[in-house]
């Protein structure tokens, strides 16, 4: 028999198959993982095996050797789709599927099971009491050790050396002299060590949600449409409920690690730690990788992560749901660009399962595929508690400057914090720049200080004294004179979390404040913490980025308020309409939420623009009208699609080069197959330079079918032909982000 394998490698030319002799003496299976001697090379390449035969019309090399972690075969099938349709290798994708730390080459750097060294008794109880008794152990300090473990049972070294006068010397002694032995046992690294939880049971759902719930069978793709604080997740928990029943599992999604900890809480409260895992970037690669184990062992039924958790190894998966579905977190920037709603979809059709998508301000697209039948359509008009949604005002801040107001603070933003804090109730900042100063600028000779890898200005973070890229991560100290023309007339321009933290301290001094982006919520756990610090020691005021606005639920925060609306509005995006409505919406969410009525202040300088007055009403179908027509008269998504070819190079000149090979060959293609596409000259990218390379783009507008894939994965194909040297070519479809 002849195996089929990949080659675990990201070169373009190794994304094919690879023929070896299966031996006798090996169990070799689709999905089996395994070390081939491959070219010239001395060491063994890792190799996944995708399909095995009869015979090979080649001479053929036997596999070497198998590797420990196999993959599921559906997930094969799944990784030759994404291979197509993300425009990269399949061996990128199988990479997703296997265990956290297992990855690397190098079988030492590789992440193990952890295993600790336990210590108990080698004879009965009876003759161990006897042997003290008679005499025949006369050392204090090994009675104490042998008493400590009869009345404990097995321990560590660790504990016996903490509750106990023996040391490693007794220890040795006594497994020596035959009384004690030593076996290595192993231990799950426990990511819910740190939680403290009090047991739920179901809540008593409304109408509406008994509908929702209902209706939501045992196949079929679903668009759960509530608004905040509607009760989406009381439906989840019984969804999953239904499926532990079934003894099948669950997959739930969140598109941000700060939602994590509210979400893992929720559930363990309803259901226990014991069937619950959870995948996120902020675990330790040991806990990913023994959750993974919990979940490929079919010990845990239900599973909360990130975009990834997707690919994680579930036992008969019953149900995929995706919370915050409108979030553009679940689109993967990273090779391979994969959209977890897309992946979701695939998993759900294949196994012929539910997937529910949810949000208060769903995606466009999933709106509109929802209301032309492809989803189907779950309304929430209602919160769940009877509470009413917030009213919302809206602050033109050039009046505030008209009169003479320079603060970040509107009048009205202040005059409302000051009853919150007499009230003693809780309020939200919300403000999508981090640091201190967007910008700095000579005053005298206009000079910007850029990074020097990106063409992209520096923010100055007040509390390092630093100037950083939120690109490539360059930094620099703060700088007192122009490099440029040596004046000291040096100014921090714009405003950040940093400095609104400052501006509220100097105006409220007796009010309590915490900060949470992305400078604050560096460390493990941070996310929960200061979260946990807000609700429970009611600290006044939570200033914070994009990690604020969604899904939270603190029941004191009854006011909320947006300091800059117009951020998301000027993002270069045929979006910014949707992304800031999106945004606005979910912040203003966070207000009410219980008995008292919440307030929102939206500060602007755009107070007409559509997607700022429809916020105020919260209004999302109105909103979703006038957005929608307005997209089908520009042909944009989801009446057409949008491909940027995406070109990167070290040398300009190479880049240019590329740009226009790559745009000659896709104009030819087009014009003598007759694509009806429209295909634009390249340019440079609206962020032309990051991390030392230049950036170019070629954008095409097209109904995208597998014809339009082919012509893209053949211009990919060309494009590797060339000659080029540090050049590098990304395809993307619809992409979230289009700097």
């Amino acid at each position: 028999m002849v195996a089929e394998v990949i080659i675990n490698s990201s070169v373009k030319n190794l994304n094919r198959v690879f023929d070896y002799e299966i031996p006798e003496n090996l169990k070799v299976g689709i999905g089996t993982r395994v070390f081939v001697p491959f070219s010239r090379n001395k060491e063994l390449e890792e190799g996944i095996v995708v399909g095995v035969k009869e015979k090979s019309e080649f001479k053929v090399k036997p596999i070497a050797g198998l590797q420990e972690e196999q993959i599921k075969e559906e997930y094969i099938e799944l990784s030759k789709w994404m291979s197509k349709r993300y425009f990269c290798n399949i061996s990128d994708c199988l990479r997703l599927m296997l265990p956290p730390g297992r990855t690397s080459k190098n079988v030492l750097n590789r992440v193990k099971e952890k295993e600790v060294n336990f210590i108990s008794l080698a004879k009965n109880t009876e003759d161990i009491l006897l042997s003290i008794n008679n005499g025949e152990i006369k050392s204090e300090k090994q009675k104490n050790a042998l008493e400590f473990i009869i009345n404990n049972g097995n321990v560590t070294i660790q504990d016996l050396e903490l509750f106990t006068d023996a040391t490693s010397s007794v220890v040795k002694t006594l497994i020596k002299n035959g009384y004690l032995e030593m076996n290595k046992t192993k231990v799950e690294r426990n990511p819910f060590i740190h939680k403290t939880t009090v047991k739920t049971v179901n809540l008593d759902m409304t109408e509406e949600q008994e509908k929702a719930y209902n209706s939501i069978l045992d196949s079929g793709k679903y668009l759960l449409y509530g608004i905040t604080g509607s009760g989406k997740t009381e439906i989840y928990l019984r969804l999953i409920e239904k499926m532990l029943k079934n003894n099948k599992t669950s997959i739930m999604l969140v598109p941000e690690i700060s939602l994590t900890p509210q979400t893992v809480d929720r559930f363990i409260s309803r259901f226990g730690e014991e069937q619950i895992a959870v995948l996120h970037s902020k675990l330790s690669i040991g806990e990913r990788y023994d959750q993974w184990n919990k979940i490929k062992e079919g010990k845990a039924k239900i599973i909360i992560g990130a975009r990834s958790a997707i690919f994680s190894p579930a036992v008969n998966l019953g149900l995929i749901i995706i919370d915050e579905e409108h979030d553009e977190s679940y689109s993967s920037e990273m090779t391979p660009r994969y959209d977890a709603k897309e992946v979701a979809e695939f998993l759900s059709e294949k196994k012929n399962i539910p997937l529910v998508l949810g949000s208060a301000t769903p995606d466009m697209n999933t709106f509109y595929k929802a209301k032309n039948g492809e989803y189907k359509l779950l309304t929430l008009t209602k919160r769940a508690n009877n509470s009413k949604l917030p009213k919302v005002q809206i602050v033109d801040l050039r009046e505030e400057l008209a009169n003479g107001n320079k603060s970040m603070i509107s009048e009205k933003l202040q005059e409302e914090i000051k009853k919150n804090l007499e009230a003693k109730k809780q309020t939200i900042l919300y403000l999508n720049r981090r640091g201190f100063s967007t910008f700095v600028m000579c005053r005298d000779c206009g000079y910007t200080v850029k990074c020097k890898r990106c063409d992209i200005t520096l923010t100055y973070h007040k509390y390092q004294h630093k100037l950083k890229c939120h690109y490539c991560g360059f930094e620099q100290d703060e700088i007192k004179v122009c490099p440029e023309c040596k004046s000291e007339n040096i100014k921090y321009f714009g405003a950040g979390t940093q400095k609104l933290e400052d501006e509220i301290k100097a105006m409220f001094p007796e009010a309590t404040t915490i900060r949470m982006d992305i400078d604050t919520v560096s460390k493990k756990n941070s996310h929960e913490q200061i979260l946990n610090k807000f609700k429970n020691e009611n600290i006044d005021i939570l200033i914070g980025t994009q990690m604020v606005v969604k899904g939270h639920h603190f029941p004191n925060v009854t006011l909320v308020g947006v300091i800059a609306a117009d951020g998301s509005l000027n993002i270069g995006d045929y979006r910014a309409n949707e992304k800031t409505f999106q945004i606005l919406t979910q912040v203003a969410g966070r207000a009410g939420r219980e008995k008292d009525e919440g307030r929102v202040i939206i500060q602007t300088y755009n107070p007409d623009s559509y997607a700022i007055e429809f916020s105020k009403s919260q209004n999302y179908d109105l909103f979703y009208d006038t957005e929608i027509d307005l997209r089908k008269q520009l042909k944009y998504p989801p009446f057409c699609d949008i491909i940027v070819v995406d070109m990167s190079a070290k040398d300009i000149k190479e880049l240019k080069k590329v740009a226009k090979e790559i745009h000659s060959y896709l104009k030819k293609r087009v014009i003598e197959e007759k694509f009806g596409l429209l295909l634009y000259s390249p340019v440079p990218s609206p962020i032309d330079k990051i991390k030392d390379r230049y950036r170019m783009r070629i954008l095409i507008k097209c109904k995208y079918d597998e014809r339009i894939n082919n012509l893209l994965n053949d211009t990919l194909e060309e494009f590797y032909k060339m000659k080029t040297f540090t050049s590098r070519v990304v395809i993307e479809l619809n992409p979230n982000n289009m700097l």
